[in-house]
């Protein structure tokens, strides 16, 4: 069975075009803010706290229904989602501004025990290989960066920290994330670029993990 669009040109005849128009505007701004809203959200890197995983002047798309949905600007949840794994990528509202979002890696979730010694990442007493770090002061020790722990991650909250481990604001200093505030899954790399002229074209695309 075909079904057929009607043709509504009669009816359009006595509408003013700038209704029209205005009609069509406020539906695709009505959509746009509901996939922000509930579903993808655009984020830019403006900081080395995650280098190389990401770099400044990367773009990315970050799901936001992974972890669950509130509705907007309230507490109420109405979808509750999973909780952050570890060696995921999140998007969190700061602890000390709700209105910042940080983008860090989840390396302890409730009842982990974290703890570094001289630069070595440790959970739950074993020594944690990890690929993706990077220190850029690797002979430079310095307490509560480098010796840290150990602490037990409490219920309903996470330990993170950037994989550039010598340039990071992270647990580290202001604590555990709340799963509250963990706001969405970071994804893949839409854009990438240190300025108009150097474009960096191989890492558009590349998924972020």
């Amino acid at each position: 069975m075909v079904t057929y669009l009607s043709d509504s040109s009669k009816s359009k005849k006595n509408k003013p075009a700038w209704l029209d128009f205005l009609q069509t505007l406020v539906v695709a701004l009505a959509l746009a803010m509901l996939i922000r809203t509930f579903v993808v959200q655009p984020f830019k890197i403006p900081s080395e706290s995650m280098r190389d995983t990401l770099l400044v002047g990367d773009q990315l798309l970050a799901t936001k229904f992974d972890y669950g949905l509130k509705i907007p600007f309230t507490d109420i949840s109405i979808y509750d989602g999973r909780a952050p794994e570890r060696g995921e990528i999140i998007i969190l509202e700061y602890p000390r501004d709700p209105d910042t979002y940080f983008i860090k890696r989840v390396v302890g979730v409730p009842g982990d025990i974290i703890e570094i010694r001289n630069k070595q990442f440790y959970r739950n007493g074993e020594p944690v290989q990890e690929s993706y770090i990077r220190h850029t002061e690797p002979d430079k020790v310095i307490p509560t960066r480098d010796n840290f722990g150990p602490v037990t991650v409490p219920a309903d909250n996470f330990f993170v920290m950037g994989d550039n481990r010598d340039n990071s604001m992270d647990s580290r200093f202001w604590g555990f994330v709340h799963r509250k505030a963990v706001v969405a899954k970071s994804r893949i790399i839409y854009w990438s670029w240190e300025s108009l002229t150097n474009i960096r074209w191989s890492r558009i695309g590349n998924v972020t993990k």
